[in-house]
């Protein structure tokens, strides 16, 4: 995959990762690991978190 084309925020993964080591789909790119190619952000919904922040899915 060409760098340019790489989402910024998951470094191509398409998943990120908290700091207790959750896993969860990248918001930015949808979990697809590309750079959205019109500059909007994937789901700009509010994420659901339970009581520590942690992503609900």
């Amino acid at each position: 995959m060409p760098r340019d084309q790489v989402c910024l925020a998951c470094d191509g993964a398409g998943l990120l990762m908290d700091d207790e080591e959750w896993r969860y789909t990248c918001k930015i790119c949808g979990g697809s690991g590309y750079r959205p190619q019109n500059g909007t952000v994937y789901n700009r919904q509010t994420a659901d978190v339970d009581e520590m922040n942690r992503i609900l899915d």
